[in-house]
Protein backbone atom coordinates (compact mmCIF):
# COMPACT_ATOMS: atom_id res chain seq x y z
CA UNK A 1 0.00 0.00 0.00
CA UNK A 2 1.17 3.14 -0.86
CA UNK A 3 1.12 6.59 1.17
CA UNK A 4 -0.12 9.98 -0.61
CA UNK A 5 -0.66 13.02 1.26
CA UNK A 6 -1.89 16.29 -0.20
CA UNK A 7 0.18 19.21 1.35
CA UNK A 8 -1.17 23.00 1.20
CA UNK A 9 -5.22 21.90 1.59
CA UNK A 10 -5.67 25.35 2.70
CA UNK A 11 -9.56 25.12 2.32
CA UNK A 12 -9.80 21.84 3.35
CA UNK A 13 -11.90 20.97 0.23
CA UNK A 14 -9.06 18.33 -1.82
CA UNK A 15 -10.97 15.24 -0.42
CA UNK A 16 -14.15 16.46 -1.70
CA UNK A 17 -12.98 17.49 -5.13
CA UNK A 18 -12.33 13.83 -6.53
CA UNK A 19 -12.89 10.33 -6.68
CA UNK A 20 -9.88 9.51 -4.45
CA UNK A 21 -11.73 6.07 -3.23
CA UNK A 22 -11.15 5.25 -6.77
CA UNK A 23 -7.33 4.60 -5.16
CA UNK A 24 -8.47 2.61 -2.05
CA UNK A 25 -7.25 -0.89 -3.17
CA UNK A 26 -3.46 0.91 -3.95
CA UNK A 27 -2.93 4.08 -2.02
CA UNK A 28 -3.79 5.75 1.68
CA UNK A 29 -4.36 9.18 1.09
CA UNK A 30 -4.26 11.90 3.55
CA UNK A 31 -4.68 15.51 3.63
CA UNK A 32 -2.72 18.54 5.27
CA UNK A 33 -4.60 21.92 5.20
CA UNK A 34 -1.98 23.89 7.61
CA UNK A 35 1.40 25.47 5.68
CA UNK A 36 5.18 23.89 6.68
CA UNK A 37 7.88 26.51 5.69
CA UNK A 38 10.45 24.67 7.76
CA UNK A 39 11.99 22.60 6.00
CA UNK A 40 13.29 19.94 8.13
CA UNK A 41 9.50 20.02 9.45
CA UNK A 42 8.53 19.27 6.33
CA UNK A 43 10.58 16.06 5.44
CA UNK A 44 9.43 14.35 8.83
CA UNK A 45 6.38 14.94 8.12
CA UNK A 46 6.05 13.90 4.17
CA UNK A 47 8.97 11.11 4.85
CA UNK A 48 6.72 8.05 4.96
CA UNK A 49 4.70 9.01 2.26
CA UNK A 50 5.30 7.67 -1.27
CA UNK A 51 3.25 10.05 -2.80
CA UNK A 52 3.08 14.05 -2.53
CA UNK A 53 0.79 16.31 -4.31
CA UNK A 54 1.37 19.85 -4.27
CA UNK A 55 -0.88 22.61 -4.71
CA UNK A 56 0.71 25.26 -7.63
CA UNK A 57 4.06 26.82 -5.99
CA UNK A 58 2.96 26.62 -2.46
CA UNK A 59 5.75 24.40 -0.94
CA UNK A 60 8.96 24.37 -2.83
CA UNK A 61 10.98 21.11 -3.51
CA UNK A 62 14.58 22.04 -3.86
CA UNK A 63 17.24 19.63 -4.25
CA UNK A 64 17.61 19.64 0.10
CA UNK A 65 14.13 18.15 0.38
CA UNK A 66 14.58 15.75 -2.18
CA UNK A 67 17.60 14.45 -1.04
CA UNK A 68 15.55 13.76 3.01
CA UNK A 69 12.40 11.99 1.47
CA UNK A 70 14.20 8.84 0.32
CA UNK A 71 10.66 7.28 -0.19
CA UNK A 72 9.61 9.73 -2.43
CA UNK A 73 8.24 8.36 -6.13
CA UNK A 74 5.93 10.36 -7.30
CA UNK A 75 5.25 14.46 -7.08
CA UNK A 76 2.20 15.90 -8.17
CA UNK A 77 1.97 19.34 -8.70
CA UNK A 78 -1.55 21.15 -10.00
CA UNK A 79 -1.05 22.63 -13.18
CA UNK A 80 1.42 21.77 -15.74
CA UNK A 81 4.10 23.78 -14.83
CA UNK A 82 6.08 24.81 -10.96
CA UNK A 83 9.29 26.30 -11.52
CA UNK A 84 9.06 25.87 -7.27
CA UNK A 85 10.36 22.26 -7.90
CA UNK A 86 13.97 21.50 -8.89
CA UNK A 87 13.44 19.13 -11.74
CA UNK A 88 17.05 17.82 -12.34
CA UNK A 89 17.19 17.07 -8.19
CA UNK A 90 13.80 15.04 -8.86
CA UNK A 91 15.02 13.16 -11.92
CA UNK A 92 18.48 12.49 -9.93
CA UNK A 93 16.20 10.71 -7.15
CA UNK A 94 14.33 8.77 -9.40
CA UNK A 95 11.29 11.00 -8.56
CA UNK A 96 8.18 11.58 -11.40
CA UNK A 97 6.80 14.25 -11.51
CA UNK A 98 3.05 14.91 -13.04
CA UNK A 99 0.76 18.25 -13.40
CA UNK A 100 -2.62 18.81 -14.47
CA UNK A 101 -4.93 20.83 -16.60
CA UNK A 102 -5.63 24.26 -15.27
CA UNK A 103 -8.25 27.37 -15.94
CA UNK A 104 -6.46 30.57 -16.59
CA UNK A 105 -9.66 32.92 -15.99
CA UNK A 106 -9.31 33.20 -12.61
CA UNK A 107 -6.25 35.51 -12.45
CA UNK A 108 -7.26 37.49 -15.19
CA UNK A 109 -10.46 38.19 -13.15
CA UNK A 110 -8.50 38.88 -9.47
CA UNK A 111 -6.56 41.27 -11.53
CA UNK A 112 -9.35 43.21 -12.60
CA UNK A 113 -11.06 42.48 -9.02
CA UNK A 114 -7.49 44.60 -7.47
CA UNK A 115 -7.79 47.08 -10.05
CA UNK A 116 -11.24 48.31 -9.30
CA UNK A 117 -10.98 47.64 -5.49
CA UNK A 118 -10.96 49.89 -2.57
CA UNK A 119 -12.08 50.67 0.71
CA UNK A 120 -15.43 51.71 2.11
CA UNK A 121 -15.70 55.30 1.24
CA UNK A 122 -12.26 56.33 2.02
CA UNK A 123 -10.94 57.27 -0.62
CA UNK A 124 -12.41 59.40 -3.85
CA UNK A 125 -11.91 56.60 -7.13
CA UNK A 126 -11.20 57.27 -10.44
CA UNK A 127 -12.98 56.61 -13.44
CA UNK A 128 -10.93 54.00 -16.13
CA UNK A 129 -12.18 55.15 -19.30
CA UNK A 130 -9.86 57.30 -20.85
CA UNK A 131 -7.47 56.01 -19.01
CA UNK A 132 -4.23 53.51 -20.63
CA UNK A 133 -3.36 49.97 -18.93
CA UNK A 134 -0.29 49.07 -19.62
CA UNK A 135 0.02 45.06 -19.15
CA UNK A 136 3.63 43.60 -18.60
CA UNK A 137 3.26 39.82 -20.78
CA UNK A 138 0.75 39.43 -23.39
CA UNK A 139 0.14 35.67 -23.55
CA UNK A 140 -2.79 33.97 -22.22
CA UNK A 141 -3.49 35.68 -19.35
CA UNK A 142 -2.15 39.25 -20.56
CA UNK A 143 -4.09 38.99 -23.51
CA UNK A 144 -7.19 38.61 -21.46
CA UNK A 145 -6.86 41.19 -19.14
CA UNK A 146 -6.11 43.71 -22.06
CA UNK A 147 -9.51 43.08 -23.67
CA UNK A 148 -11.33 43.65 -20.30
CA UNK A 149 -9.64 47.02 -20.24
CA UNK A 150 -10.75 48.31 -23.47
CA UNK A 151 -14.32 46.62 -22.54
CA UNK A 152 -13.71 49.73 -19.75
CA UNK A 153 -12.58 52.07 -22.49
CA UNK A 154 -9.20 52.12 -21.47
CA UNK A 155 -6.30 52.86 -24.19
CA UNK A 156 -3.86 49.82 -23.69
CA UNK A 157 -0.27 49.27 -24.24
CA UNK A 158 1.59 46.18 -24.05
CA UNK A 159 5.53 45.26 -23.46
CA UNK A 160 7.38 42.38 -22.87
CA UNK A 161 11.12 41.16 -23.88
CA UNK A 162 9.70 39.50 -27.03
CA UNK A 163 6.56 41.02 -27.71
CA UNK A 164 6.20 41.92 -31.28
CA UNK A 165 3.66 44.44 -33.29
CA UNK A 166 2.16 41.51 -34.89
CA UNK A 167 1.15 40.11 -31.11
CA UNK A 168 -0.07 43.63 -30.55
CA UNK A 169 -2.17 43.78 -33.60
CA UNK A 170 -3.73 40.33 -32.99
CA UNK A 171 -4.78 41.57 -29.72
CA UNK A 172 -5.96 45.11 -30.74
CA UNK A 173 -3.37 46.95 -28.49
CA UNK A 174 -0.17 49.38 -28.83
CA UNK A 175 2.92 47.95 -28.42
CA UNK A 176 5.51 50.18 -26.30
CA UNK A 177 8.83 50.13 -24.76
CA UNK A 178 9.27 49.63 -20.87
CA UNK A 179 10.25 53.04 -19.58
CA UNK A 180 7.04 54.08 -21.94
CA UNK A 181 4.64 51.82 -20.19
CA UNK A 182 5.98 52.80 -16.69
CA UNK A 183 5.66 56.76 -17.62
CA UNK A 184 2.61 57.01 -18.86
CA UNK A 185 0.44 54.01 -17.72
CA UNK A 186 -2.10 54.78 -14.90
CA UNK A 187 -2.62 51.42 -14.48
CA UNK A 188 0.15 48.90 -14.84
CA UNK A 189 -0.60 45.19 -14.47
CA UNK A 190 2.21 42.12 -14.39
CA UNK A 191 1.54 39.01 -16.45
CA UNK A 192 5.06 37.35 -16.87
CA UNK A 193 6.46 34.34 -16.02
CA UNK A 194 8.87 34.58 -13.10
CA UNK A 195 12.61 34.12 -14.42
CA UNK A 196 15.70 35.19 -14.36
CA UNK A 197 15.63 37.26 -16.74
CA UNK A 198 11.97 38.75 -15.32
CA UNK A 199 13.30 38.59 -11.73
CA UNK A 200 13.90 41.62 -10.14
CA UNK A 201 12.45 43.67 -13.46
CA UNK A 202 10.89 45.96 -11.73
CA UNK A 203 13.22 47.88 -9.31
CA UNK A 204 13.28 51.50 -7.95
CA UNK A 205 14.56 53.26 -10.77
CA UNK A 206 11.31 51.51 -13.06
CA UNK A 207 8.83 52.63 -9.90
CA UNK A 208 10.31 56.24 -10.09
CA UNK A 209 9.31 56.33 -13.82
CA UNK A 210 5.55 55.86 -12.59
CA UNK A 211 2.90 58.79 -12.32
CA UNK A 212 2.31 59.68 -8.41
CA UNK A 213 -1.21 58.74 -9.39
CA UNK A 214 -0.82 55.58 -11.17
CA UNK A 215 -1.53 51.42 -9.69
CA UNK A 216 0.49 48.71 -9.96
CA UNK A 217 -1.20 45.44 -9.91
CA UNK A 218 0.88 41.94 -9.76
CA UNK A 219 -0.76 38.69 -9.93
CA UNK A 220 1.69 36.90 -11.45
CA UNK A 221 4.92 36.68 -8.86
CA UNK A 222 5.71 38.33 -6.23
CA UNK A 223 10.24 38.59 -6.59
CA UNK A 224 9.21 40.14 -10.41
CA UNK A 225 9.03 43.19 -8.27
CA UNK A 226 11.75 44.57 -5.68
CA UNK A 227 9.98 44.31 -2.59
CA UNK A 228 11.61 46.69 -0.68
CA UNK A 229 11.51 49.49 -3.55
CA UNK A 230 7.99 48.91 -3.54
CA UNK A 231 7.33 49.24 0.03
CA UNK A 232 9.20 52.48 -0.36
CA UNK A 233 8.09 53.86 -3.27
CA UNK A 234 4.27 53.39 -1.47
CA UNK A 235 5.55 54.67 1.86
CA UNK A 236 6.55 57.77 0.27
CA UNK A 237 3.23 57.85 -1.75
CA UNK A 238 5.47 57.84 -4.97
CA UNK A 239 2.53 55.94 -6.72
CA UNK A 240 -1.16 56.14 -5.59
CA UNK A 241 -1.31 52.16 -4.68
CA UNK A 242 -0.44 48.62 -5.31
CA UNK A 243 -2.98 45.63 -5.53
CA UNK A 244 -1.02 42.48 -4.66
CA UNK A 245 -1.67 38.84 -4.86
CA UNK A 246 1.71 37.82 -4.63
CA UNK A 247 4.75 37.96 -2.55
CA UNK A 248 8.54 37.18 -2.23
CA UNK A 249 7.58 35.14 1.10
CA UNK A 250 4.13 33.12 1.00
CA UNK A 251 2.01 33.03 3.06
CA UNK A 252 2.42 36.83 3.89
CA UNK A 253 3.76 37.11 7.58
CA UNK A 254 1.67 38.79 9.68
CA UNK A 255 4.28 41.40 10.39
CA UNK A 256 4.49 42.56 6.86
CA UNK A 257 4.04 46.14 5.48
CA UNK A 258 1.62 45.57 3.15
CA UNK A 259 -0.61 44.68 5.74
CA UNK A 260 -0.37 47.51 7.21
CA UNK A 261 -0.20 50.45 4.10
CA UNK A 262 -3.50 52.55 3.46
CA UNK A 263 -2.71 52.42 -0.31
CA UNK A 264 -1.82 49.00 -0.70
CA UNK A 265 -5.08 46.49 -1.38
CA UNK A 266 -3.59 42.54 -0.57
CA UNK A 267 -4.90 39.17 -1.14
CA UNK A 268 -3.45 35.17 -0.92
CA UNK A 269 -1.93 34.26 -3.78
CA UNK A 270 -5.38 32.84 -5.28
CA UNK A 271 -5.80 33.59 -8.74
CA UNK A 272 -6.18 30.12 -9.25
CA UNK A 273 -8.29 29.31 -6.24
CA UNK A 274 -11.80 28.60 -7.78
CA UNK A 275 -13.83 25.69 -7.94
CA UNK A 276 -13.24 25.42 -11.50
CA UNK A 277 -9.82 25.10 -10.94
CA UNK A 278 -9.15 22.54 -7.82
CA UNK A 279 -12.09 20.69 -10.46
CA UNK A 280 -9.42 20.23 -12.58
CA UNK A 281 -6.48 19.91 -10.68
CA UNK A 282 -7.73 17.22 -7.94
CA UNK A 283 -9.43 14.72 -10.57
CA UNK A 284 -6.24 14.85 -12.90
CA UNK A 285 -4.27 14.41 -9.79
CA UNK A 286 -6.33 10.90 -9.22
CA UNK A 287 -5.86 10.34 -12.75
CA UNK A 288 -2.15 10.65 -12.64
CA UNK A 289 -1.38 8.26 -9.99
CA UNK A 290 -3.59 5.55 -11.33
CA UNK A 291 -1.35 5.81 -14.94
CA UNK A 292 1.90 5.94 -12.79
CA UNK A 293 0.23 2.62 -11.01
CA UNK A 294 0.04 1.15 -14.01
CA UNK A 295 3.31 1.81 -15.48
CA UNK A 296 1.88 4.28 -17.78
CA UNK A 297 2.69 7.71 -16.07
CA UNK A 298 0.95 10.73 -18.09
CA UNK A 299 1.23 14.31 -18.00
CA UNK A 300 4.71 14.12 -17.21
CA UNK A 301 6.82 17.34 -17.08
CA UNK A 302 9.89 18.52 -18.61
CA UNK A 303 12.49 20.68 -16.91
Amino acid sequence: MKRCAIIDDYQGCALGMADWDALAADVEVEAFRDHVSDEDELARRLAGFEIVCAMRERTPFPRSLFENLPRLELLLTSGMRNLSIDGAAAAEHGVTVCGTPSVGTPTAELAWGLILAGGWQETLGVSLEGKTLGVMGLGRLGSRVAGIGKAFGMEVVAWSQNLTEARCREVGVALADKDTLLRTADVVTIHLLLSERTRGLIRAPDLALLKNDAFLVNTSRGPIVDEAALIDALERRALAGAGLAVFDVEPLPQDHPFRRLDNTVVTPHLGYVSVENYRAYFPAMVEDIRAWLAGEPIRVLEF
